[in-house]
């Protein structure tokens, strides 16, 4: 019988060679994406610069989150929503319907126009490549059918690749020719070299990451991590109904009042989001952010009620159940973004090892395939030379 890591390594082999063309989309794109929110304020910041200034004048203030909605509506378009960032050069953003938003200067509330649209069209593609494999409409399904297998498949290589890392012999020479990189190898050396040292030293951080996604590919992923947890799972969200759109109004009235609360009561916001509501007596709800907008643990929901201005409920993450704590933990340490800028970068760098196990991967199965071939022709010469005779 055939030895367990002889099989396990037969059974690796196969599945990157299935699904190595997807892991390594995922991981380019994952690459790509790394600093997407990053990116994304600096370009508004840059396109808000020619009306707000690299700093407003001493004395300014901004105007009230109101007002802003107004100069908005007053404009011809109706604002869904509103988030103000505590960077004094950071433009004011208004959500609008059809997934649109507007940049608008905080201090004089002139509109500044859209942001711009292409960095957002890349991240929105990358974003695509690297949920669904660019498959759009109802083939989406399929899309993210095929990530979430491959990323499946990407998981069992990433576990069993450490166990096939270590040497069967445990000497300081065996271990050393896959704990760095080494120069002068020929290029199977260095393709062997490579796929071992990148795995091992990216091993952890991929593991995170791609177990991450798995509660987000499958609803039992996502029960597991309840259930493992203690928490009774979330029951399935009731699908959404096909209905005709009709114009809202969207309420804005006393909101003034709920922000300034808000900004009194966590003054090391980074940033305030809200969503207007349609019915005046519902109450106010702002997320206040002090990081990226990555990091639960630094965000709280407070709810205000509409016409006291009393707060209602303020929720943080430590209030949440343990099965919501995690969830939230694996979603964002998937892109690194729960330790912030530092986790980001192991992310990224995680991700760039991912595309390189599957370029080095790829190269030795090639390699090795090759080499079978060329036995078997070789094996086969001298009984084809036979029956010529």
């Amino acid at each position: 019988m055939k030895s367990f890591r002889t099989v396990l390594f037969w059974i690796h082999l196969a599945v990157g060679a299935l699904g190595g063309i997807v892991i390594f989309i995922m991981s380019v794109t994952g690459v790509a994406l790394t600093y997407e929110k990053q990116v994304i304020e600096w370009a508004d910041r840059r396109a808000a610069a020619h009306t707000i200034g690299t700093a407003p004048a001493r004395g300014t203030t901004r105007q009230a989150p109101e007002a802003l909605l107004a100069r908005v509506k007053d404009a011809g378009t109706e604002p869904l929503g509103i988030t103000v960032r505590a960077d004094v050069t950071a433009p004011a953003t208004i959500t609008l319907e059809g997934n649109r938003t507007l940049l608008v200067n905080p201090y004089t509330g002139a509109i500044i126009g859209e942001p711009p649209a292409g960095i957002r069209a890349f991240f929105r593609t990358m974003t695509m490549w690297h949920r669904y494999i660019a498959l759009e409409g109802a083939s989406r399904a399929t899309g993210k059918a095929i990530t979430g297998a491959a990323n499946l498949g990407f998981l069992f290589l990433v576990v069993s690749g450490l166990y096939l890392w270590f040497p069967r012999v445990w000497t300081w020479t065996q271990f050393r020719n896959v704990l760095w990189f080494r120069a002068g190898v020929s290029a199977k050396a260095r393709d062997f070299n490579w796929h071992n040292t990148i795995g091992f030293w990216s091993c952890v951080p991929l593991a995170i990451i791609v177990a991450g996604v798995v509660p987000i590919s499958y609803a039992w992923g996502n029960t597991l991590v309840y259930r493992v947890m203690g928490d009774p799972p979330p029951a399935p969200a009731a699908p959404a109904r096909s209905t005709e759109a009709k114009p809202q109004t969207y309420v804005a009235s006393g909101l003034d009042a709920a922000w300034a609360q808000a900004e009194e009561d966590v003054p090391a916001w980074r940033m305030i989001t809200t969503r207007l509501a349609t019915n005046a007596t519902a109450p106010v709800v702002l997320t206040i952010d002090e990081g990226y907008g990555g990091q639960p643990q630094k965000r709280s929901t407070i709810t205000f009620d509409r016409q006291t201005g009393a707060v209602i409920k303020n929720e943080t993450f430590n209030q949440l159940s343990a099965g919501r704590r995690a969830r939230s933990w694996l979603r964002f340490a998937h892109t690194g973004e729960f330790y912030g800028l530092p986790g980001q970068t192991i992310a990224g760098l995680a991700s760039l090892g991912g595309a390189f196990l599957v370029y080095t991967g790829l190269a030795l199965a090639t390699r090795r395939l090759l080499a079978w071939m060329k036995r078997r022709r070789t094996a086969s010469a001298p009984l084809e030379q036979q029956r010529a005779a």
